[in-house]
């Protein structure tokens, strides 16, 4: 069988992970689960809140270097700059673990707030506590991945011990390797990142690293700005502070549009205004979230039990039923003709061989793109091409680039049928795509369809477009009530 999951590649029972509390994390590509810093502080385990301790500490820390110091760039760089933890595999990537981390223009954004909305960090009087994630609701674009990126760098010593403890426990020997963890513990006295040695598991040509179950989350961290912004408007409206909630009110009255047909994005941008004129109101926020934090629990564990069944069992199931038996993997040809044979496998799978329950949760479909991309990733191991996520040139990223060598390319992207935008992106997006990444085939598109009326809608909008007997179009039937029933699949 084609090795997927930590467990997979070391040879070992899903049930020591499970049993140890980690995520069985796929190193074939990341999972969507996040680092949530609020269950650290939240958590009765005191080794977690003296994690989170230590995240403030050094936020603090931050903080008054940039207050009382001229500091330049390079240390600016040095300090306020992380890499993605690739080795603990979780995250967006689609293929592969590589994301961006926090960079300098992180870094540079997060200086300049300490001097101005942030100067108060770590000295609030409304809430519990100082939280991380308060840095990360100021602007749009920072999000769960950038604060669970945050947190996986400052508390990496922790991982890493967690996870040598683990390897000590269960693996072999050969399957360990002492290796140097660079940036795992800051010395304030140095003030300096300390690079530590741990023996670790090892694959192919890195470590890996294990995260506790009980500190990850799906979807948004408890603390995020797509609340804050959904419910602001009425947290203005219970500001226990009488003045600033006048002032504030008066304020959202101001720049709030007031034509009733004005778009979520003009609201949603009159809100970010009042947001950073008045960062105070993000405390009360806060001490709301924190006096439900018992929510932020159960709520995670449920979406953390929802990525194991999807994303791991599922799965695991899926390759093992359909995809290794048939030798699928060693499918040959150019770089066109592979990628839509697998596409065409997997289309057979799902509509015929009981693929379509991935989608499926609680009887209701979970219609979204990523899933579809995952299994179309995991068809192909073993091949000749190199298969990546297309690199954004600023004409939008295509969903994946198969390719074996400069004059042999070829795109694939997915689509939902419900998707609004799939007209204008079936006439236009392909050909785009095709002449920024110098394809040399046609793109091949997927489009992934739920019921009768979503089959119809895209069938009307092919005939438009002209497109309707295009080989390069595949559909995908992924509906519920038309498929062999499971004992036949």
């Amino acid at each position: 069988m084609a090795d997927i999951y930590f467990s997979d590649f070391l040879g070992i029972s899903p049930d020591l992970v499970e049993k140890y509390g980690a995520l069985d994390v796929s190193l074939v590509g990341d999972l969507p689960v996040f680092v949530d810093p609020f269950l650290l502080f939240n958590s009765d385990n005191q080794v977690y809140q003296g994690l989170h301790d230590e995240i403030i500490h050094y936020m603090r820390f931050l903080k008054g270097i940039t207050l009382s110091e001229n500091i330049s760039s390079s240390l600016v760089d040095a300090w306020f700059t992380f890499p993605e933890v690739r080795q603990n595999w979780l995250g967006f990537s689609r293929s592969g673990n590589r994301g961006h981390g926090l960079g300098k223009d992180f870094a540079r954004a997060l200086h300049r707030n300490f001097i101005s909305v942030f100067r108060t960090f770590g000295e609030e009087t409304v809430t519990r506590s100082s939280h991380l994630e308060k840095l990360c609701l100021i602007r749009d674009g920072v999000g769960r991945d950038t604060i669970s990126d945050f947190t996986t760098n400052l508390i990496k010593q922790y991982l890493a011990e967690y996870t040598q403890v683990f390897a000590s426990r269960y693996l072999p020997s050969s399957r360990r390797k002492k290796i140097a963890v660079q940036k795992t513990r800051f010395n304030y006295q140095t003030q300096s990142w300390v690079t530590q040695t741990f023996e670790l598991p090892f694959l192919g040509n890195d470590y890996v690293l294990l995260t506790p179950k009980d500190i990850l989350t799906k979807d948004e961290a408890w603390i995020n700005r797509p609340e804050l912004i959904d419910r602001f408007q009425d947290i203005a409206e219970s500001l226990p502070d009488s003045v600033l909630r006048a002032e504030l009110n008066d304020y959202l009255l101001r720049v709030l549009p007031r034509d009733p047909k004005a778009t979520k994005g003009e609201i949603r941008k009159a809100i970010s205004q009042a947001i950073e004129k008045y960062p105070h109101v993000l405390d009360y926020y806060i001490r709301d979230k924190e006096e439900h934090g018992d929510q932020a629990v159960s709520i995670s564990k449920a979406r953390i039990r929802e990525v194991e069944t999807w994303f791991i069992e599922r799965v695991r199931q899926f390759v093992r039923e359909y995809l290794d038996p048939g030798g699928f993997y060693r499918i040959p040809g150019n770089s066109y003709d592979e990628a839509r044979q697998r596409l065409m496998f997997l289309k057979d799978v799902i509509e015929n061989k009981g693929g379509h329950r991935i989608f499926y949760f609680n009887g209701q479909p979970i219609e979204r793109e990523a899933d579809l991309h995952i299994l179309y990733r995991l068809t192909w191991f073993a091949t000749p091409s190199d298969v990546s996520r297309e690199v954004n040139d600023g004409r939008g990223p295509a969903d994946f680039k198969v390719s074996r060598g400069a004059s042999d390319k070829t795109l694939v992207e997915f689509k939902l049928a419900k998707n609004t935008h799939l007209e204008r992106n079936l006439a236009n997006q392909s050909e785009v795509y095709e002449k920024a990444s110098n394809s040399t085939y046609p793109s091949l598109k997927a489009i992934l369809y739920f019921s009768p009326d979503q089959l119809e809608r895209v069938l009307a909008i092919l005939k438009r477009l002209k497109l309707e007997t295009s080989p390069h179009i595949i559909l995908i039937d992924a509906c519920d009530d038309n498929k062999p029933s499971a004992s036949k699949a």
